[in-house]
């Protein structure tokens, strides 16, 4: 079991049909304009078609917890792990939408920068070999690195303390990615 971490592009975004994300993004179109901001409109992405996100949150997050506790204000925690919608837009304040999911019953959508800055400040924290961790573009890349071995080699290779705590070290580069991809890349990501 576990969830997906996915990015959305602008058609399933602006999609009414089953799978697509339109309620919310009017909703959120109308709390921007209410802010006084422009609307948020996901660009084409110019990514091959074979280039999206796609990851597999199913290990535990006690650990990732944690390390949040130790190094997030609860206002930080909220804003990283509390999110179903994650938008390519500089937001002050979260988004909240009475429109419910598989797994929630509102919608909140922060910005990717603001949790960008919180997953560097945790990456940072673990020492987190970035340049050894897949750039995700493609099913579960990064997944399958932390699971598949490609952690455990890294971690012997570079001890750090993300080698000693690889499921907080796991979330963190998630998080961490998905920002990176959606700012990238100009698209939602949510779960599914």
């Amino acid at each position: 079991m576990g969830v997906y971490l996915v990015s959305v592009d602008a058609r399933e975004w602006f999609g009414h049909e089953e799978g697509g994300h339109g309620d919310k993004a009017t909703a959120l179109n109308e709390e921007l304009r209410r802010r006084g901001l422009p609307p948020y409109l996901p660009a084409e992405s110019a990514a091959p078609a074979r280039d999206w996100f796609e990851e597999k949150a199913s290990l535990s997050m006690a650990a990732f917890a944690a390390l949040c506790r130790a190094h997030l204000t609860p206002a930080e925690e909220e804003t990283l792990l509390g999110w179903t919608v994650l938008v390519p837009v500089s937001l002050d304040r979260e988004v909240k939408v009475p429109i419910g999911g598989a797994y929630v019953d509102e919608t909140l959508i922060v910005g990717a920068p603001q949790v960008l800055t919180l997953a560097e400040r945790l990456a940072h924290a673990l020492d987190l070999p970035l340049d050894a961790i897949p750039e995700t573009g493609g099913n579960l890349e990064m997944t399958n690195w932390f699971l598949e071995g490609g952690a455990d080699a890294a971690g012997a290779a570079r001890p750090a303390p993300w080698a000693d705590a690889p499921e907080a070290a796991f979330y963190a580069a998630l998080y961490l990615r998905a920002a990176r991809y959606a700012l990238r890349h100009g698209c939602p990501m949510t779960w599914s």
